[in-house]
């Protein structure tokens, strides 16, 4: 049977949790340090905490995006592009200046994932899972049987799962107000989320994953506007006790907690 382990490395002001299905060779452990290394230079182009970030330098010396790095560029035409599919339930602008904070994290992590490429691509590992603060992307080798089974805690019973899912080749994010409470702003409106809410989703890739999560969770349970044109696997949004499942964009099931077990 194939070993696993995990590195655990400081970074975007969370955690980073690398978990490989493989041996620990010498190729594994590069992938790991270009993994962490990327996320991190990242963290400098992109953290709104750091003075000398690029993102912070076209807030606070009125840069234009051509005088910083390309990856702002990128990443500032991708949060256009969301902001108008999620009906503005997303805005990178809704501060006033650009802040990505809600979807840079996905889109880093996924890039981050790509140093593992060549050694899914030739077998020398069966899977490899990339956790930064609780989302995660998760890859198999094409030639493995690996399942990823991954459980969505509960917003509010501690200890509790609300489902489980079963991941191949895809990526699981969450985003809501059980963790860090109220932080999740309507940049329609500006208010903040009061009450609990919580939004899970599955996509081909963390970038979606992550940022639809976020639409999801300011959207809130009775607004499934955004579903039609959410590129998604499946989802969970709960709130209240109110839970709604979906696959793809088909709605499963809609219950209470206190109609299940």
């Amino acid at each position: 049977m194939t070993g696993a382990f995990t590195v655990v490395e400081p970074v975007m002001g969370t955690v980073a949790s690398i978990t490989v299905v493989g041996e620990r060779i010498d190729r594994v452990e590069q992938a790991i340090a270009a993994c962490v290394a990327r996320l991190r230079d990242d963290e400098r182009v992109f953290s709104t905490y750091r003075d000398d970030s690029d993102i912070s330098r076209l807030r606070d010396e009125g840069l234009e995006l051509g005088d910083v790095d390309p990856r702002v560029a990128e990443v500032a035409a991708d949060c256009r592009d969301l902001r108008e599919r999620s009906g503005g339930r997303f805005d990178a602008h809704w501060r006033g200046w650009f802040d990505p904070t809600g979807y840079v994290k996905g889109w880093s992590t996924d890039a981050a994932t790509r140093a593992f490429d060549e050694l899914l691509a030739d077998g020398a590992i069966e899977a490899v899972g990339v956790n930064v603060g609780g989302d995660m992307r998760l890859r198999t080798a094409a030639t493995s049987d690996h399942v990823w089974r991954i459980g969505i805690a509960h917003p509010t019973h501690e200890g509790e799962l609300l489902a489980t899912v079963e991941v191949v080749d895809g990526a699981v994010a969450t985003s809501g107000t059980s963790e860090r409470g109220a932080h999740l702003v309507d940049p329609r409106t500006g208010v903040h989320l009061a009450g609990p809410v919580s939004a899970t989703i599955i996509a081909d890739d963390l970038t979606t994953a992550d940022a639809w999560a976020t639409v999801a969770a300011i959207a809130g349970i009775d607004d499934l506007d955004w579903m039609p044109v959410a590129p998604v696997a499946s989802g969970i949004v709960w709130e209240h006790g109110r839970t709604r499942r979906f696959a793809g964009r088909v709605e499963v099931s809609a219950f209470h907690d206190a109609l299940v077990g």
